[in-house]
């Protein structure tokens, strides 16, 4: 559907500024109410503080976590609920799935009853400038030892804090290790000779074998649309840098008009109105679709992050050896280092100030953050996470797995991340855009302006609180 003015972008950003002022009454900031031990305005009581229990949960006590079921499942959570239960006298652990966190849980914030530990991730996550004042600071969590007795901040990749820390607040641990990148067939691309390409000069080729083979170069669903602005976004700050993503990280005047994005954009638009995108994908559940692409091989390439094999183990062509590489450039003279990408740490979980045992939260994180928990993950989940020394040489067996390891090496410290599609909420009405886009039903010009309505919408209400991307 396509979006001639931005009043539904409207509607829904004025929505979520009244729920900030609903859940954030002036003068108060609830997460200014935590206390040391037991924390928050809730009412369970302080534990003992000690090596086995830095955040004083007290026993007999329940901890309520809501996770968002996507791509990683909610198992990996209660796998280390198990643990924590195993550690913790008389402590139970209620893990709850969830696909639609904001619907779900912002009443909840409302009511003051919010749960004691949240995966605020999916399409539906709640945007953080309306919960930042009710999340505890978790900068104790990683100063903490895990349960091998090591600091926490000491076992974990470098620069996981930056995805999570708006303004001066560490609000969220991001906890799996997620590298953004194009993922393929490594069979199929054997089988027909066919290259990784090396930038967006390399698509048009690629589409064109593709065609030749009654396959597509790319297709989508109607969920996943903004996969595909993630991909330009990305591939546009791999050619530019930092001028590139600070200019869309904080809203500015012209930001979607920049060369590197529009360069992306045109060659995007000609391979969509070449045929070498699969129509219809506005129409198309997106598991539906990726499984047209890893299940049938109906095309070659797929935007995604890592979470993609586990999301799609079931729905996979047997011997698909599934591989990726980083997002690309846009032609092979990027102003970027080698290897640069988009690789951050994902899956933000939070703790509410005002539920009624945060410390429960917190020590629920620093069990999943423990050896023996996020070995299991990658090992379940063929997916790394924030720790370090979980994933053995082989994958585990996969391909994938493999291919993160080496995305991440050949980044070295050259990793970046974006912020500010997920703080101020604008996916929903993003990916109206992008379906239409994708459709065939927009030119540049159009793209590039309904895009830009949108971020001068957000920019322009003063109702919103903006946060300086550095």
């Amino acid at each position: 559907m396509e979006l001639n003015d931005v009043s539904l972008s409207r509607r829904s950003l004025l929505r979520s500024a009244a729920m900030a002022a609903v859940l954030v009454p002036v003068g108060i900031s609830l997460a200014s109410c935590a206390a040391p031990g037991g924390g928050g305005g809730g009412s369970a009581p302080a534990g003992e503080v000690t090596a086995d229990n830095p955040f004083g949960v007290a026993a007999n006590t329940t901890v309520d976590a809501v996770i968002f079921d996507g791509g990683y499942g909610v198992d990996y959570v209660e796998n280390a609920a198990k643990i924590m239960e195993k550690g913790q006298d008389g402590v139970t652990v209620k893990v709850s799935p969830s696909t639609k966190i904001a619907q779900e849980l912002q009443p909840r914030f409302v009511g003051g009853n919010p749960p004691d530990l949240v995966d605020n991730s999916g399409a539906n996550s709640i945007g953080w400038n309306t919960i930042l004042d009710q999340l505890e600071d978790l900068t104790e969590v990683l100063d903490a030892n895990n349960l091998e007795g090591e600091k926490i901040r000491d076992t974990l990749f470098d620069g996981v804090e930056a995805p999570g820390t708006f303004g001066d607040k560490f609000a969220a641990i991001n906890y799996v290790f997620t590298t953004y990148g194009i993922w393929y067939s490594g069979s199929l691309f054997e089988a027909n000779g066919w290259s990784v390409p090396q930038s967006w000069q390399d698509l048009k080729a690629l589409g064109e074998a593709a065609k030749a083979q009654g396959k597509y170069l790319f297709l989508w669903g109607k969920e996943a649309a903004t996969y595909y602005q993630t991909l330009v976004m990305d591939s546009a700050i791999i050619q530019g840098g930092d001028k590139v993503r600070l200019a869309l990280e904080n809203l500015e005047e012209g930001c979607w008009s920049q060369p590197e994005i529009q360069e992306i954009l045109t060659i995007f638009h000609d391979l969509i109105q070449s045929g070498y995108v699969k129509p219809g994908g506005s129409g198309t559940q997106f598991t539906e679709a990726q499984a047209q692409w890893s299940l049938n091989q109906e095309a070659l390439l797929y935007p995604s992050g890592s979470w993609i094999e586990n999301e799609m183990k079931d729905q996979t062509a047997d011997g698909f050896q599934m591989k990726g590489f980083r997002e690309l450039p846009l032609n092979a003279s990027p102003t970027t280092p080698a290897g640069y990408m988009r690789a951050e740490a994902g899956e933000p979980f939070i703790v509410p100030s005002n539920s009624k045992n945060p410390a429960g939260g917190k020590e629920l994180l620093r069990t999943m953050l423990s050896q023996e928990a996020a070995s299991a993950f990658s090992k379940n989940k063929l997916a790394p996470t924030i720790v370090k020394g979980t994933v053995p040489d082989d994958g585990f067996g996969s391909t994938a797995l493999v291919s993160q390891v080496e995305m991440i090496e050949a980044a070295g410290s050259g990793m970046f991340t974006v912020k500010f599609v997920n703080l101020y909420g604008m996916n929903s009405d993003q990916l109206n855009i992008w379906n239409s886009f994708l459709d065939g039903q927009l030119t540049v010009e159009q793209i590039t302006k309904q895009l830009q309505d949108l971020t001068d919408a957000v920019r322009n209400d003063d109702s919103i609180e903006k946060i300086e991307i550095k």
